[in-house]
């Protein structure tokens, strides 16, 4: 099919990956037909593209590997789908096609594929339903082509224009404030002027026309100094309980890394499925820090003059690993699992670590506190739809609490001992 594709391993999960940048979408996804040609198919093959071959290629323009567009034209489904499957069988078989394509991108080895021959089929017909489009456009949920600077909404923009009017919108409502005080100062000065110029004025009048507030009675005065004192000592207290109970906490924790990598750029604009470099993510209790073999899929050939670059290139030859900072910690007392929110609970990446397709340099979004995961356990819902073993616990739950969703907390997720044990 093309050559040097993404090498993360292939989750398999149902369902359509709702945006590429959704981070939490698993890297394939089950086509519903292998024909081909119908909507379900092309969705769920535009998920997998998205999941395994988008790092690495496009449909309309030259990326690591070769554009795809018309790869059905120039090989039969008989030879791209052993080609995803095994590439490195394929051109070792001698085949020309194979053998010249191999060449072609610098000897560039693509990764296997453990897909099944109906998602190969899928991932085929999106890639056929957008050809023709222009060059750097992604498919939005409804199948259209959107490219940077055509006008399209990006994700945010309606809630970043929102707050930019309530931010003019303030300014200008304290100019005014600003303005309207001013001039009252200037008009009572002007009252007070002509007043003086009057000569029928007794002496009552001319006593308040020329009277001064002293300020001095302010802080002289028992009740404003009780008052302050008050306040101050409110506000050590409140500051002292909220140092305690920030004791450990990391909420905003921005390290400076050994490699500037920017999460911005290549999750947000170059839109790299998270499971490509965090390989585990679905597999795993813990996401893994992604090895220097993953980044130099792509930068054995893209900004290999890069300063930052040549830093993995060092650590490469040197084989040693990047030391990577580590931002995320939670306290050795509490278990935490990560492929069961990603995997069984469908959790997106950014629930927990914000706008991660965002940032430049990753910082601690949450602050992972046991109050702040158990509110969410308390409002988060299972989808207990196709499971069995949820069947006799939801007819319990709903014969005892009507219509209140069934949620994590519902199933024990608000026990002790499923975090401390």
């Amino acid at each position: 099919m093309a050559q040097t594709v993404g090498s993360a391993p292939a989750v398999s999960k149902e369902g359509v990956a709702p945006d590429a940048t959704a981070g939490a979408t698993p890297a394939t996804a089950t086509a519903p037909a292998a024909g081909g040609g119908d909507a379900a198919a092309i969705a769920a093959g535009d998920a997998l593209f998205k999941g395994n071959c988008a790092q690495c290629h496009a449909v309309n323009e030259v990326v690591v590997g070769p554009a795809l567009a018309g790869i059905t034209k120039r090989r039969p489904m008989s030879w791209i789908i052993p080609w995803i499957k095994n590439s490195s069988k394929v051109v070792a078989s001698g085949d020309d096609y194979a053998v010249k394509l191999f060449n072609q991108y610098g000897k560039q080895q693509m990764p296997s594929f453990q897909l099944s021959d109906q998602e190969i089929t899928s991932i085929v017909a999106w890639v056929t339903s957008q050809e023709g489009g222009k060059p750097g456009a992604v498919a939005n949920n409804q199948g259209t082509n959107i490219t940077p600077g055509d006008g399209a909404e990006t994700p945010g923009a309606d809630g970043a224009g929102a707050g930019s009017y309530m931010n003019i919108l303030l300014i200008v409502l304290v100019v005014v404030l600003i303005v309207l005080v001013v001039t009252l100062v200037i008009i009572a000065n002007i009252m007070k002027d002509v007043l003086r110029g009057r000569k029928d004025l007794d002496g009552r009048d001319v006593e308040v026309i020329e009277q001064r507030f002293d300020y001095s009675k302010i802080y002289k005065s028992t009740a404003v100094r009780a008052i302050v004192g008050i306040v101050f000592v409110l506000a050590v207290l409140y500051e002292s309980v909220q140092g305690a109970m920030g004791v450990g906490l990391q909420q905003g924790y921005q390290p400076t890394q050994p490699i500037a990598f920017s999460h911005k750029l290549h999750a947000g604009e170059n839109q790299i499925n998270c499971a490509y470099c965090h390989t585990s993510v679905y597999k795993s209790k813990s996401a893994n820090i992604p090895s220097a073999n993953i980044c130099m899929n792509c930068h054995s050939q893209i900004k290999t003059e890069s300063p930052e670059i040549k830093k993995i290139y060092r650590a490469i030859e040197r084989k040693q690993p990047i030391q990577w900072v580590r931002i995320h910690n939670l306290p050795d007392l509490a278990y935490f699992n990560h492929s069961q929110h990603t995997q069984v609970g469908g959790i997106e990446c950014q629930t927990c670590h914000g706008p991660i397709q965002n940032m430049e340099v990753v910082y601690q979004y949450s602050p992972l506190t046991m109050g702040w995961c158990i509110n969410c356990h308390r409002e988060t819902p299972l989808n207990t739809k196709g499971n069995a073993y949820y069947d006799n616990l939801v007819k319990l739950h709903d014969a005892k609490n009507g219509a209140v969703p069934f949620t994590v907390s519902s199933n024990g997720g608000t026990e002790c001992s499923k975090c401390h044990y």
